[in-house]
């Protein structure tokens, strides 16, 4: 018997929403879809301590390994906001590259991922008084803020703004705007 092509697994990248990542990887486990986030142990210092956590070394965004009714069923997760897609349908992900990563992550103990928006970048603001406004990033501080330039009426409002307030806005976002 032939397995139709919605029954076989594949690997597609999810767009989470911003810190969401534990969250979303929870809902999932919970749905028993295998999932991929690579993290990295790292250490924060605050003001009166340091602290060791875990975090996502690829924000924003979650592998998962199923078919299209997996697919289907994770996309209804409140941490999700929609799978990465390629000319309107969904990126699947040849599972050697997802391997590559996994590989490379256990093997590698110096990398650095950067999770900097570059000049240029295409933001969608989620918080504040600015809150789902797109903007174009036109400078920054080391991880501190971003500048991120609002055209409103033909005038350019600068505005700054911590990283986390802003996410980048994917194509199929950018046709909407």
């Amino acid at each position: 018997m032939e397995v139709s092509e919605t029954n076989e697994k594949k690997w597609f990248a999810l767009y989470i929403k911003p810190q969401q990542e534990f969250k979303a990887s929870a809902n999932l486990g919970a749905k028993e879809i295998e999932y991929y986030m690579p993290t990295i142990s790292v250490v924060k210092q605050w003001r009166d301590r340091k602290k060791k956590i875990i975090e996502p070394i690829i924000r924003g965004y979650i592998f998962i390994n199923t078919d299209e009714k997996g697919r289907l069923i994770a996309l209804q997760s409140s941490a999700v906001v929609r799978t990465v897609s390629f000319q309107g349908k969904p990126a699947v992900i040849p599972a050697w590259e997802i391997e590559n990563l996994k590989r490379f992550l256990s093997e590698s103990r110096d990398f650095v991922v950067s999770n900097k928006l570059e000049i240029g970048t295409k933001v969608k603001i989620t918080e504040g008084p600015f809150h789902d406004v797109v903007g174009v990033v036109t400078g920054s501080q080391e991880d501190k803020w971003l500048a991120v330039s609002i055209d409103l009426l033909k005038r350019s409002v600068m505005v700054r703004l911590p990283q986390e307030s802003v996410v980048k806005v994917l194509e199929n976002d950018a046709a909407h705007q």
